[in-house]
């Protein structure tokens, strides 16, 4: 039986590992995981660093949350100046769509101050609005967040994260690039549903 699809909306390369890797890995046995990314982050790199760096850790990493190559899209737009082209990402969603009909989606929450993940977020609900559809949480980016569904991670799960994001090595100057920080996360969230490991939340839409 062929298996239904999950599509990730990331912003930024790294912004779906971060944000529901260890779901990504657990829900890689049941379902088809697709990723797109929207911007190579050229602004953002380190001096030196390679145009594409961000996009060729992205396929390091996919490989530890079963992620195939084939099922990653990358785009071309500017960091940081996502709002100037709402209607492209919109219409390059739409596509996505249509291509891909995922079942449920990952998106960053409704509460990211992050310029590009609010573009992400407002025309992925658009794009996607009679999908099941969840928004992941970056810590650094929010002030506030709703965490109102939950999914039990296991250690191994945990571990396969963390794998994808130290692929990450033109990001090692980001603070929040540390294992600590996602386990105890994973352990705050897991105590949240009486569980060792969770991640959370925002519940946008879900059909059943």
């Amino acid at each position: 039986m062929k298996k239904e699809n999950i599509l990730i909306l990331a912003a930024h390369p790294d912004d779906g590992e971060f944000g529901c890797g260890a779901s990504i890995h657990r829900l890689s046995k049941k379902y088809e995981i697709h990723y797109a990314a929207f911007s190579p982050c050229i602004k953002s790199l380190p001096k030196g660093s390679k145009d594409t760096i961000m996009f060729e850790e992205l396929k390091k990493a996919a490989k530890h949350l079963n992620i195939k190559i084939k099922n990653i899209k990358f785009f071309n737009y500017p960091v940081r100046d996502f709002f100037k082209y709402r209607q492209d990402i919109l219409e390059d969603m739409i596509k996505l769509r249509k291509e891909i009909k995922p079942k449920q989606i990952f998106l960053p929450n409704s509460n990211d101050r992050h310029q590009d993940h609010q573009v992400i977020h407002n025309e992925g609900v658009r794009a996607f609005k009679n999908n099941n559809i969840l928004g992941y949480e970056l810590p650094w980016n929010n002030i506030k967040s709703i965490n109102n569904y939950f999914i039990e991670i296991s250690e191994k799960n945990l571990k396969a994260k963390w794998k994808a994001i130290n692929e990450y090595k033109s990001q090692n100057f980001r603070k929040y690039k540390s294992f600590d920080l996602f386990k105890g996360l994973a352990l705050v969230r897991g105590v949240q549903i009486n569980k060792k490991y969770a991640e959370s939340f925002e519940l946008i839409k879900w059909n059943i």
